[in-house]
């Protein structure tokens, strides 16, 4: 039986992850010369290709994404391993690296994570925002434990993670409260008297809106779009226009924004997603956050 030269497996494993043997050197302290010859015996080794070269950079062949797969769970492993034996590990503190793309809610965030707050064990949360595509090629790099978003990891992204739908609920319209005598028609008509402040295209609940509105024959009267669902309140607190929120978060909107609601629908559906490298949820804060806000089954969660 073949015995795999787990040096090999590791320098290709970074060059896979850096994308460049250039940027592979700096993380290993090799020459570039001792890094191809590496690779290159464990090409003959597996009598497998793993990578194509585009320009200066190296993409994973099919074969080489499989390869990667098994190298990041060995040495994910690995690393787990040596934390677990390590002499005074229990007076270390745990990380817990959490992605959440723009278009979340702050205050969903906060309510989602707050028990790794209050979490039995000495654990440090780091949150980092962005774009999904960012966050998943983080998380492809072991850079995050968990990602919050408002859809699941999209078919052409080729990542070892797993969706979980943690919540869904309907939208709530808003109008400042000094607006509020230029709501003449119930709900939802008097959208066609009103401009509007919808979500920018990073957020998938915009083409809802717009799907809803069209199929309600209610005109889009669009003054402003926003990644970021807190500037949308702003302007809309402020007075240019209508703008929405998943219900679960109303009852906040109102305590905190100088608002009004003038209506709810269930006909467009908020979903939340929670992405994680793991089919079965094991990792303890993530455990913990899903046993304290009960959304296990997809509950809705209100704030």
């Amino acid at each position: 039986m073949r015995q795999l030269n787990y040096n090999h497996l590791y320098y290709f494993y970074v060059v896979a992850r850096e994308g460049t043997i250039t940027e592979a050197c700096k993380h290993l302290h090799l020459t570039p010369q001792t890094i191809s010859g590496q690779i290159t015996t464990l090409e003959e080794q597996l009598g497998l290709a793993l990578f194509e070269r585009k320009g200066k950079r190296l993409i994973l062949s099919d074969n080489g994404k499989k390869v990667f797969s098994y190298a990041e769970d060995i040495f994910k492993l690995g690393n787990e391993l040596i934390q677990s034996i390590e002499p005074n590990t229990i007076h270390k503190r745990m990380t817990f690296d959490v992605g959440i793309t723009d278009v979340i809610p702050k205050v969903f965030s906060y309510e989602f994570l707050k028990p790794v707050m209050a979490f039995e064990l000495d654990m440090k949360l780091n949150c980092h925002e962005g774009r999904l595509e960012q966050l998943l090629a983080d998380m492809a790099m072991n850079k995050l434990d968990l990602i919050i978003a408002d859809q699941p990891i999209p078919n052409n992204v080729n990542i070892k993670a797993y969706s979980h739908k943690i919540a869904s609920c309907g939208m709530s319209f808003y109008i400042a409260r000094s607006e509020i005598d230029k709501v003449q028609r119930p709900f939802p008509e008097c959208l066609n008297d009103l401009m509007l402040l919808l979500p920018g295209d990073q957020s998938r609940l915009k083409h809802s809106l717009l799907s809803w509105l069209e199929s309600n024959k209610l005109n889009a009267n669009i003054n402003a779009e926003f990644d970021d669902s807190a500037l949308c309140k702003l302007f809309g607190q402020a007075g240019y226009g209508v703008f929405t929120t998943p219900s679960n978060i109303e009852r906040h909107v109102l305590e905190n924004y100088d608002v009004v609601l003038i209506g709810q629908t269930d006909e467009i559906q908020e979903y939340f997603y929670m992405i994680s490298t793991e089919r079965k949820i094991k990792h303890p804060a993530v455990v913990s956050i899903l046993e304290r806000n009960d959304m296990l089954g997809g509950a809705s969660l209100t704030i």
